[in-house]
């Protein structure tokens, strides 16, 4: 078959999803504009309700985007100046750059091999006595070793935010991520699983004090209930609107399905790429279950394969070809290498993935993968 550049199978497509749903958003969109109340307003209140009850979480604070989620989350936990916060390099650069945000410095930590997510045994060893806070990113819908890490955290007396930009319902023994450590972080940024059609994001919370805190941190550091004009903190203006929160409490609805479907795709390129020389994601066991934001696949010879890909039309995408660590506005921070990082940047390759997915495309792209190794 003669290579194409048409594109056939997209990285990522919301168009299936927004024809099955698009009146419902409109009609949701409309209902607001009807309200007349546009900030912190009914849609606000009942999507944190819904999303809160998602997870089985206490608490849910609507905010304005997945970056200031997490820089809020760590305020609320107490970081501050001088502070230091273990991050994995591996990751989108927001999870440093909300450390950064507050005047701490970001500690950066190696992956665990098989997961690509934080190695409680490294962080173990980045600890020191500025050390704050734990930030473990739930990367590419794979949940961390929370286990590990809560009793890193416990041993040192340090606060755990979960970054869950890119894992809703993702499950870790059985408990969903987001309502396991002190705070969650999550982004609803457009190409997430639960994505709004703009930027939007919530912090989750177990202690009612830490998520008034978040309130009061989101909204100018007023005080929920209190005087329009008496704040008790510094804030920062960071609230979710209620256009966004309408669109997401329409979409939420469908997110158990459109996860399941995930897993779907998920499970079938794994069965069909079996017995290539690539390291393939885990859908899970015991209660832990990916969530496949992406689905990302190890290849030593990862950027000839991509170009083998786009020459064949299907969509793919490099998550993350620098490191933090490794990032000129970073450099000189790591104080030691990272080889496991530095090697899932060097061979990570997303394919298509969306709930949408047809399982003719699933073969498709797993037979291109397969024409690519000769097989």
């Amino acid at each position: 078959m003669k290579p194409t550049t048409q594109t056939q199978i997209p990285l990522l497509s919301l168009k299936k999803q927004h024809e099955r749903i698009g009146a419902d958003m409109r009609q949701a969109l409309v209902r607001a504009l009807d309200s007349g109340a546009f900030i912190l307003g009914p849609e606000v209140r009942q999507f944190e309700t819904e999303f809160a009850a998602a997870l089985g979480s206490r608490h849910a604070v609507g905010v304005s985007n997945g970056t200031d989620a997490l820089r809020i989350a760590l305020e609320a936990v107490g970081v501050g100046p001088q502070d230091e916060v273990l991050v994995p390099s591996f990751t989108f650069i927001a999870t440093a750059t909300a450390v950064s945000a507050l005047g701490a410095k970001p500690v950066f930590v190696d992956i665990d091999p098989d997961t690509m997510t934080m190695a409680a045994a490294d962080a173990a060893q980045a600890v020191t006595p500025r050390a704050k806070a734990i930030l473990p990113v739930h990367l590419f819908g794979q949940p961390a070793d929370m286990d590990g890490l809560l009793a890193l955290a416990r041993e040192k007396g340090l606060k755990v935010v979960e970054d869950c930009a890119q894992a809703h319902l993702t499950s870790y023994k059985g408990r969903t991520v987001g309502a396991i450590a002190d705070a969650g972080a999550f982004s609803f940024y457009p190409s997430k699983n639960l994505g709004a059609v703009g930027d939007a994001g919530a912090v989750t919370a177990q202690d009612d004090a830490l998520a008034e805190s978040c309130r009061q941190l989101r909204n100018c550091g007023r005080v929920t209930g209190g005087p329009a004009y008496r704040h008790a903190r510094v804030g920062q203006n960071c609230r979710l609107d209620e256009l966004q929160a309408a669109v997401l409490r329409v979409k939420l609805k469908h997110l158990t399905k459109w996860t399941e479907g995930r897993r779907q795709a998920a499970a079938r390129y794994i069965e069909g790429l079996a017995g290539l020389p690539l390291r393939l994601p885990d859908l899970g066991q015991g209660g832990s279950r990916h969530s496949f934001h992406l689905f990302v696949i190890r290849c030593d010879r990862r950027d000839e394969l991509a170009r083998h890909l786009t020459e064949r039309g299907i969509g793919n995408a490099v998550y993350y070809p620098i490191p933090i660590h490794q990032q000129p506005a970073y450099q000189g921070l790591a104080a030691r290498g990272l080889p496991r990082t530095e090697e899932a940047a060097r061979t990570a390759l997303a394919l298509p993935m969306y709930p949408e997915l047809e399982p003719s495309e699933v073969d498709l792209v797993c037979r291109a993968v397969k024409d690519f190794f000769g097989k």
